[in-house]
């Protein structure tokens, strides 16, 4: 290995200074020096990393356009030969976490070139990508990058150099699932007792086998009388009426809004507008029934399908919300639910 290890970095528009959601669908393109965090991570390994190419495309562009997109990034990076490639890192951002992973694994899957990346743990990515992928836990946000490129230098340092790391309790990154033979001093039992000892003096050792464990939801009663039915419309997909009234946040809900819906057969345009930080809103602005669906719920209603449909829909924007959040809003929106007679919800996201 080289004393001086190249980087490829992968970014996207954000970070390159391009533009924030309005410049989603650019395309690919590179500059042959650090850009957004790549500046950082540069200065803080100087002398022994270069990053020696950047490279960026937008959000949108490189999920609807995966086939064409990583073709172009596979040029750019085979171009400059690097030791290792650095994704991100993406923190919670669903469509930046897509794309750090599919150039993460391109790289270790097709180039045989180590790849690390980071993201929040809940980020969608991390179930997706995490058994071909270095995923280095970091923040919910960009609030955290001060923290995270440390952490992120002193891996990539440590791949570059080695080509692979440790294994995941020895170098953080988020576990694989795999499970690997490695020989160690002390068999099995010796370690087992010497964790014993540790936890019943007030110790708190970390297990080498964790346990698995999914949260059990039971599902609800089924709708067993349909024509005397009330329904009610929740929403993750942000559509809120226009102005955003109760100051609904775009990303990270903390709280949700209910907006009357009552005598209109539809949601007009203009009137009601997306404010989802996850997505393009035009086509949504658009038509807003793309998100809340009153137009098909109306028909029904007058169909016979079901008795009533409740006056009031229930919005906020499902992108980013920690599970104790969403535990949380999610009681007590059917608290209001159950306060409204409702005998089922159709919860509609983007």
């Amino acid at each position: 290995m080289p004393e001086t290890i190249k980087v490829v970095h992968y970014i996207n528009q954000f970070f390159a200074g391009i533009g924030a959601e309005e410049e989603a669908h650019v395309g690919v393109s590179f500059e042959d020096c650090p850009k957004g965090p790549g500046t950082g991570i540069a200065a803080s390994l100087a002398g022994s990393v270069e990053i020696v190419r950047t490279i960026w495309c937008g959000d949108n562009f490189i999920n609807e356009n995966q086939e064409e997109a990583l073709a172009e990034i596979e040029r750019l990076i085979a171009e400059v030969k690097p030791d290792v490639v650095l994704a991100g890192p993406a923190f919670n951002a669903g469509r930046y976490g897509i794309a750090c992973g599919l150039v993460a694994r391109l790289c270790r899957k097709k180039l045989g070139i180590p790849a690390l990346t980071g993201m929040y743990w809940e980020n969608p990515a991390v179930e997706i990508y995490k058994e071909d992928v270095y995923i280095l836990p970091v923040a919910g946000t960009a609030a955290g990058m001060r923290k995270a490129i440390p952490v992120l230098s002193e891996k990539l340092l440590k791949l570059g150099r080695n080509g692979k790391l440790g294994n995941a309790l020895e170098d953080g990154y988020i576990q694989s699932g795999y499970r690997y033979n490695e020989i160690v001093e002390k068999p099995a039992a010796v370690r087992a007792l010497n964790m014993l000892v540790d936890r019943l003096s007030g110790g708190d050792p970390i297990t080498e086998v964790p346990r698995r464990t999914f949260e059990q939801v039971p599902p609800a009663p089924p709708v067993t009388d349909m024509p005397n039915a009330t329904i009610a419309i929740v929403t993750g997909g942000g559509m809120v009426p226009a102005g955003n009234p109760d100051k609904l946040k775009q990303a990270f809900a903390d709280a949700f809004g209910i907006y009357s819906i009552e005598g209109l057969d539809e949601l007009p345009a203009g009137k009601f507008k997306g404010i989802h930080g996850g997505f393009d809103s035009s086509y949504v602005d658009a038509d807003p029934d793309r998100v809340v669906p009153l137009d098909a719920l109306r028909e029904l209603e007058k169909q016979g399908t079901f008795k009533k449909l409740v006056n009031e829909y229930f919005a906020l924007c499902g992108i980013g919300t920690n599970v104790a959040m969403s535990k949380k809003l999610g009681a007590e929106v059917a608290e209001e639910l159950k306060r409204r007679q409702v005998s089922a919800a159709i919860y509609t996201s983007t």
